[in-house]
């Protein structure tokens, strides 16, 4: 560990101001952190934050980040975790003061395998080292013995435990404690033998439950949304196990309109998964919702292609520098697949997605074969290297396609941006393409969604450009998510529907 005798926050302290005030440094960290950046010690002599201290060219191709310590008495910072060079986050003390939180091993890689660290007497133990999966978020048990997580399982996020050792070396493995169709997205807190949860699911925003400990029953405790279901019909979700062209088996959600018929046919949409490792879990949506698409008489197909956590770190890690590969094939087997289905009517099949779901929507669209009626990008990746040149993570595009365009000895990167490459394929598209773009947008910028509409336009393929000047990746506003709904329907039907 190293300590800083650092006099800016050592004035800031004594005026009572932001230790951080004034330097190129932020917590919580941009774009995404919140208040779990930042504790109070149990003795609250202490203060421990997150950020990265780097800046210009280093913060924007690092993951480094680290947790500090601010001793009010002593007035010194100290970095807990120098020594690990990818993102260290969520800092969480035990009742009695034991230290806990996330850890990412390798620098520049923002979706590597996400471990529970605890800092004990004897040195650091990585809880889930040997466990073949990723964490989201923790807490600790009452007594300490234990810590609750919830994590990505199979097409779903459910809670497990683990035990913490006595000594400086963890031998225990998880237990899944919840399961179902359905997500635990988030471990409130503990009460007795129970948790706290939220609790998910396609048909179902987010409510919270009680959920026993030791035998995973659940009980709703709110219910804020129950009026509105009584009036609405819900959707069949079904997991179905689709073979891939490598012989592996893949989970896929298929999402069914309500009052289904199988003796009728159903328009049918492929659905391209962001992330890219992100999981296509139980979620719920407000802008990307199933349940929705499907009451507008969709049948959705949403596979769990490579790339995706919750089927163990190689299923997840395989699509980094593969971007138009193994898991582009994933998605054809999944639509195929359900496709033999006589209820699905192949002559009206389309496909949908955003940012990296975006960029597959782009891509299959030269390598569809006649199978999708109609395609719509929602910030989509189009040209990998005006996107190299203008998006703010250089570390994720370093990652993922193996470097920068100009590294003409780097074979995985040129292969990411020739074979993998929308624009060079552009010429093959022949098919109705709607584009939705943020102006906002400095994930996928602005760039990317205007290079796309004007290809397709100049080729003379039906298309459309809906813009968002004030929105970012995401649509936020409550009046532009309206928008984006009708229009997004209203495109379906008229190129999928007729």
């Amino acid at each position: 560990m190293q300590a800083i005798n650092d006099a800016e926050e050592n004035d800031a302290e004594e005026s009572g101001i932001d230790l951080l005030e004034g330097r190129p440094y932020d917590c919580p960290q941009k774009p995404f952190g919140g208040d779990e950046d930042y504790i109070w010690s149990p003795d609250s002599k202490k203060v421990l934050y997150v950020t990265k201290k780097l800046s210009g060219t280093e913060y924007a191709v690092s993951t480094n980040s680290d947790i500090y310590e601010y001793n009010l008495e002593t007035k010194v910072t100290t970095n807990l975790t120098e020594d690990n060079k990818g993102y260290d986050t969520n800092p969480i003390f035990s009742p009695s003061g034991t230290l806990a939180w996330l850890q990412m091993k390798r620098d520049g890689y923002e979706s590597d395998k996400n471990d529970i660290i605890v800092r004990l007497p004897g040195g650091d133990v990585n809880l889930t080292k040997d466990w073949d999966g990723t964490v989201y978020g923790f807490i600790w048990s009452k007594d300490e013995s234990k810590i609750y997580f919830n994590a990505p399982v199979g097409g779903t996020v459910h809670a497990f435990e683990i035990d913490v050792p006595k000594g400086n070396k963890s031998t225990s493995k998880p237990r899944q404690i919840s399961s179902g169709q359905f997500d635990v997205n988030g471990i409130i807190a503990q009460s007795g033998q129970n948790l706290i949860v939220y609790r998910r699911d396609m048909n179902h925003a987010t409510e919270i439950y009680n959920l026993n400990i030791g035998s995973g029953k659940m009980k709703q405790l709110s219910d804020g949304n129950n009026k509105t279901y009584a009036d609405i019909k819900m959707s069949k979700i079904e997991k179905r196990i689709v073979r891939t062209t490598d012989g592996k088996d893949m989970t896929t959600w298929v999402i069914y309109p309500p009052d289904f018929d199988p003796a009728k046919k159903y328009p049918t949409l492929l659905y391209c998964q962001g992330g890219p490792q992100g999981a296509l879990s139980q979620f719920y949506s407000y802008r990307w919702n199933f349940q929705l698409m499907a009451a507008n008489g969709y049948i959705i197909v949403a596979p769990n292609r490579r790339g995706m956590p919750g089927y163990g770190v190689e299923w997840n890690e395989q699509i980094s520098k593969d971007y138009g590969g193994q898991n582009m094939n994933d998605y054809l087997s999944a639509i195929d697949d359900v496709a033999k289905e006589p209820y699905v009517d192949r002559d009206r099949m389309g496909c949908i997605g955003a940012s990296y779901g975006g960029y597959s929507v782009f891509y299959l669209a030269s390598r569809h074969e006649g199978r999708f009626k109609s395609f719509i990008s929602h910030d989509g990746i189009f040209n990998w290297r005006s996107m190299y040149g203008t998006t703010e993570e250089m570390f994720f595009v370093n990652w993922d396609l193996g470097g920068a365009y100009w590294d003409k000895g780097n074979a995985a990167a040129q292969k990411s941006y020739d074979e993998f490459n929308p624009v060079n394929f552009v010429d093959k598209w022949d098919t109705p393409i709607m584009i939705i773009q943020g102006g906002k947008d400095y994930r996928v910028p602005i760039g990317q969604g205007l290079e796309a509409f004007q290809a397709a336009q100049l080729q003379g393929i039906k298309s459309r450009l809906l813009f968002f000047p004030e929105e970012n990746h995401w649509v936020l506003s409550a009046q532009n998510s309206l928008v984006w709904q009708r229009e997004f329907y209203k495109w379906l039907d008229e190129t999928v529907k007729i």
